[in-house]
């Protein structure tokens, strides 16, 4: 473990903890020692501190332990706070005017990248943008402009042209480029990024130190302390940068990086594997891709689209033919990694399961933890299967009042019964981890949680909840954000707790959601944010009654 200076013991006291540990489920106040949780205080059974021990006196308010976010891609998250808010606009002509203001701060020649900067659900009648609508507001300078969901994108004139993308250009294996009546491309490109964003420059490591302390802070403020990122940086400048930043002391978040199964014997070099590291930077699972996404209609179904023919998505080219993913899954299995695989169409999902089922028999049983990325759209028959193999279902419960806007117009009502299929996995025992898929959806927890729970889609057209059986208890959605989520990367000894040797990660809100109704549940914030027991984020509201600060 990384060496860091340890601070007097700290206790916090009056307030009301929710531990998520059965021995002490509800505690008013926890001791916390060297950056773990040393004692933890009940009325029945109250503590007495340290005569040296700083006292954080929260006034009543609700302590839960700290969330970890099962899949963000955090540097282009990080870069997207940095970005102006394209994706809020409602209308094309509003985002071409703030595209407009942006790109004229820019010098001639540089790229425009943003990611989650577009979504044409947004906007009346569901156009897709072209080239032709953001060229002229783009003149100078080439774009790369991603959907949330990162399986869509784009390009404006200039950059299709950098990266010789034209009439002539075949679609990619798994990807399609749209093209006008007259065979051009339109600008569109559907999980076929790669022919653009080949030619990007990369960000300068001055660029990516930015982002990285604009993302930290920002987790931070959230009440995020452990982030399970897609690490899969060919230059290794991300996770150099997270290891030198952990020495130093100033990583205010945990990193579990998740590597590229692609490049699994690189990976495996050394004996590496699944697990190494210490408890602020550690080595994740591979992750691979099975298939695309809905907002793209790129993931794969068993049965064909809404209104199409024949066509039912794509299958990623790892996929195609299998033996591709098989190969380097069981290689990267026998080598210790964890498996860790987007599948989000129904069809995909069960091949996933037919592969992991397949690669067990062979290499015999071990503690896994295989992971199904988004397992979005699921076959009824596949829930109790992938209980039986122990996969974990590692969701993003924010896309369902997303996509909840849209999804029946691309699969129907009948497939929707078992999308983002939260109570449904619980009740097949399927081990349930909650992220946000960061920048895809926003990395505030509190909006995850609120969706599990009340399934309001974003567009309020289900006041009830959209596919309402999906619906889980507030305990269960904070378990997925917290214990769940330790268990995806395999920490759940130590974290994920608030009981004796317990990291000490935690977050004090502003409202007890215990307290308060469902649909107020996505205002809860932040107010102090405790990662290895030292302050991280504290907010000008955490004051003592004479209105002095309450922590350092």
């Amino acid at each position: 473990m990384t060496a860091r200076a340890q601070a007097p013991p700290t206790l916090l006291e009056n307030a009301r903890v929710w531990t998520n540990d059965s021995t002490h489920p509800e505690a008013n106040s926890l001791l916390i020692v060297d950056g773990r949780v040393e004692a933890v205080g009940t009325e029945a059974s109250p503590l007495d501190a340290p005569t040296d021990a700083t006292r954080i006196d929260l006034g009543g308010r609700r302590v839960v332990p700290g969330f970890n976010d099962a899949h963000t891609h955090f540097f282009d998250g990080a870069s997207a706070v940095l970005a102006p808010d394209l994706l809020s606009s409602d209308t094309p002509e509003e985002l071409v005017r703030r595209l407009e203001a942006f790109a004229a701060t820019q010098p001639p020649g540089r790229w425009i990248v943003l990611t989650a900067s577009w979504d044409h659900e947004r906007w009346p009648g569901h156009p897709l943008p072209s080239r032709q609508l953001i060229d002229p507001a783009t003149p100078r300078n080439p774009v790369w402009m991603a959907r949330p969901d990162g399986h869509i994108g784009l390009a404006n004139s200039l950059a299709l042209e950098a990266a010789g993308v034209s009439r002539d250009t075949p679609d990619p294996a798994g990807g399609q480029i749209d093209r006008d009546p007259a065979g051009e491309p339109t600008g569109i490109l559907r999980d076929a990024s790669g022919l653009v964003t080949r030619v990007i420059p990369r960000p300068s490591e001055d660029e990516y130190r930015e982002a990285l302390d604009a993302g930290l802070a920002h987790a931070a403020r959230l009440g995020v302390t452990t982030l399970q990122d897609m690490c899969y940086d060919p230059g290794e400048v991300e996770i150099r940068l997270l290891e030198e930043y952990a020495r130093e002391g100033r990583l205010t978040a945990r990193f579990t990086c998740q590597g590229w199964l692609g490049s699994w014997e690189e990976e495996s070099r050394g004996g590496r594997k699944t697990g190494d590291g210490d408890e602020w930077v550690r080595v994740g699972g591979l992750k691979s891709f099975a298939d695309g996404g809905l907002g793209a209609s790129t993931a794969y179904f068993f049965e064909p689209y809404e209104g199409e023919a024949e066509y039912r998505g794509y299958l990623d080219p790892m996929m195609t033919p299998p033996d591709t993913f098989r190969a380097r899954a069981e290689g990267a299995d026998r080598a210790g990694f964890q498996l860790v695989t987007h599948a989000i169409g129904d069809a995909a999902i069960s091949m996933v399961l037919d592969e992991y089922e397949g690669i067990a028999a062979r290499n015999g049983d071990r503690d896994r933890r295989w992971r199904i990325e988004h397992a979005q759209h699921m076959a009824a028959k596949d829930f109790p299967r992938m209980a039986a193999l122990g996969v974990i279902a590692s969701v993003q419960p924010y896309h369902a009042i997303d996509d909840g806007r849209w999804a029946e117009r691309k699969i129907g009502p009948e497939r929707a019964k078992t999308t983002y299929a939260f109570r449904s996995f619980l009740d097949a025992g399927v081990p349930l981890a909650f992220g946000t898929d960061w920048p895809v959806a926003p990395l505030d927890p509190m909006r995850g949680i609120y969706a599990a729970v009340t399934r309001r889609t974003l567009d309020d057209a289900h006041p009830d909840g959209w596919v309402p059986e999906q619906k889980i208890g507030l305990d269960e959605a904070f378990a997925a954000y917290t214990s769940g989520s330790s268990y995806a990367d395999n920490t759940e000894s130590w974290k994920g707790r608030l009981a004796p040797g317990y990291a000490a990660d935690l977050v004090v809100l502003s409202e007890d959601p215990w307290a308060i109704a469902p649909e107020d549940l996505a205002e809860v914030e932040a107010v102090l944010t405790m990662v290895g027991g030292k302050v991280v984020y504290r907010s000008k509201e955490l004051v003592e009654p004479d209105g002095s600060q309450t922590a350092d």
